[in-house]
């Protein structure tokens, strides 16, 4: 099976992160921020939970969609060059991440990543499947299987499916059997009109806890703190200890909405540092900067910047 320019046609691409509630009807701008040449000092070793990794055609398609739907993409860089220019500034690890948009694609772009995390063993690369197309379940296993992908990554706007879908149930069953994570997209912001669903419609988090609680075994990262419910996902951080969620763009100051501090303190071990790279609207290191500038305790920023993250994907 080989990729073509028609398969990435009209793609709505992976934009990950939060607006004000409403529709994201118009591209956000690009900072000018400077950008520092390493980790900031004082940040504990770093990995980073939340990269894109696609082939060079869909990467084109996805950057297309971002300059008419989102923001401008600042680094566009391909999928190597996006490892050698995190790891080059002193990111010690990459979670790589990717996802189908339509049927038949995404056996091909597993054997993608698997084959950039057999080349380079600071990344942790994670599978992809879509809900609900014909063999989705065997799709995953043989992901886990034969490629030794280390869980998957499913977005609900792109994808179109609500969490508590029946379709769903065969991938997190097979999640559960592997003891594999499941990365999802599942929070209502940025609701786009270029989404060929209402992402308000397929996303609560009501659709979250109903998962959670009958899968206690499955173990479900939310992107963006589960932007923009904020305060509905910090309860279930609570009461749910196979719950995560990662910071991927909510602490840049770049929304108009930020996520309650309290979201970084109540349990840092459930919480997890990504960015989104490479395609984000301002410097590299701006998140980090500014999670330095919390002035949260040690060994909170410990379990942030990279201790969660190894645990939840089993990362050496």
């Amino acid at each position: 099976m080989h990729l073509h320019d028609h398969d990435f046609a009209n793609l709505p691409a992976p934009v990950c992160a939060a607006s004000s509630p409403g529709t994201l009807s118009t591209p956000l701008p690009a900072l000018d921020d400077e950008e520092g040449p390493r980790v900031p000092d004082g940040l504990p070793p770093l990995v980073d939970a939340h990269v894109h990794l696609f082939p060079p055609r869909l990467f084109a398609a996805i950057w297309r969609w971002f300059d008419a739907h989102g923001w401008p993409i600042r680094y566009r860089l391909q999928a190597r060059e996006v490892l050698d220019f995190l790891f080059s500034r002193g990111v010690e690890h990459v979670v790589g991440l990717h996802y189908a948009h339509k049927p038949g694609v995404a056996e091909v772009l597993n054997a993608f990543a698997a084959e950039l995390a057999r080349d380079e063993p600071r990344l942790t690369a994670l599978a992809t499947v879509l809900p609900g197309e014909p063999g989705a379940a065997d799709i995953l296993e043989r992901a886990f299987a034969e490629h030794g992908l280390r869980g998957v990554k499913l977005h609900c706007h792109v994808q179109c499916f609500a969490a508590d879908d029946p379709a769903l149930a065969e991938l997190y069953d097979v999640c559960v059997r592997w003891d594999r994570p499941m990365v999802m997209h599942a929070g209502r912001e940025p609701k786009s009109p270029a989404y060929a669903c209402d992402t308000y419609e397929v996303c609560a988090v009501e659709r979250v806890e109903q998962v959670l609680r009958n899968w206690p075994k499955l173990r479900l990262c939310v992107p963006h703190f589960g932007a923009d419910e904020f305060e509905g996902y910090a309860d279930l951080l609570e009461r749910h200890d196979n719950l995560w969620l990662d910071s991927t763009m909510m602490l840049a100051d770049y929304f108009p909405s930020a996520p309650p501090r309290r979201l970084l303190e109540m349990r840092p071990e459930r919480v997890l540092y990504g960015t989104d790279f490479p395609n984000i609207p301002y410097a590299w290191d701006r998140e980090l900067r500014l999670l330095r500038d919390y002035a949260l305790k040690p060994e909170t920023l410990e379990w942030i910047c990279g201790r969660s993250a190894r645990g939840l994907f089993s990362i050496a």
